[in-house]
């Protein structure tokens, strides 16, 4: 099975225990149960930091999933304890005077486009969210270069990648086909027609002329 990539959205509180244990293990609370048994080795982790709005690290999971009960995160309900768990080595953590905004990065994120654009803050409810490996590249990526890590390359936003992609299509369709003037317009567009077609329909009227 493929690696995975997740956010977790916890608070500061819980952010500053899970950091003061090195980022080597990670709960999840009872709501997200059938989410958190689904996490394994390689799977990758992103944090978004809920009270803050911003993103702050990176973590890779190293074991499977397991239940344990022992108290160490902090719950609005003192029944929740966050049992289902992971272990963990960090990747990328940054200092929270240095999160990455999610106001600026957020409504880029693939991930939120299931939603209506002004809305797109409640991608981020609940504590447990796959995104898109291009969504947790990209935002890893800039964890680094805000905590000055060489090495990484430039990533391209999701929208700059849709963008291309779309630029790519058009120059293909413009280089091997050319638009006939004789043909009907369809939807106010003219019709493609490919170059080798034009040149055999040009030879037939010459033979007619002859």
């Amino acid at each position: 099975m493929g690696k995975t990539f997740w956010m977790l959205v916890t608070t500061q509180e819980n952010l500053d225990i899970t950091r003061e244990r090195g980022f080597n293990m990670q709960g999840v609370d009872s709501k997200n149960r059938k989410k958190a048994v689904r996490m394994g080795p390689e799977d990758r982790v992103l944090y978004y930091v809920s009270d803050k709005k911003g993103f702050a690290a990176t973590a890779t999971v190293i074991s499977d999933s397991f239940e344990d009960d022992e108290r160490i995160w902090k719950h609005h309900r003192d029944e929740e304890t966050f049992p289902h768990r992971v272990e963990l080595n960090p990747d990328v953590v940054l200092e929270e005077s240095s999160y990455v905004d999610a106001f600026q990065i957020g409504p880029t994120m693939e991930y939120v486009k299931k939603w209506p654009p002004h809305l797109w803050p409640h991608a981020f409810y609940g504590m447990l969210h796959i995104i898109p490996q291009r969504d947790f590249n990209f935002l890893e990526a800039e964890l680094r270069r805000v905590k000055g890590e060489s090495g990484t390359g430039e990533t391209e936003s999701p929208e700059q990648a849709a963008a291309e992609s779309a630029d790519a299509v058009e120059g293909a369709v413009s280089k091997d086909y050319v638009y006939s003037e004789s043909e009907p317009e369809k939807r106010g567009k003219r019709l493609p027609v490919p170059r080798k077609n034009r040149k055999s329909s040009y030879r037939r009227r010459n033979q007619k002329k002859k």
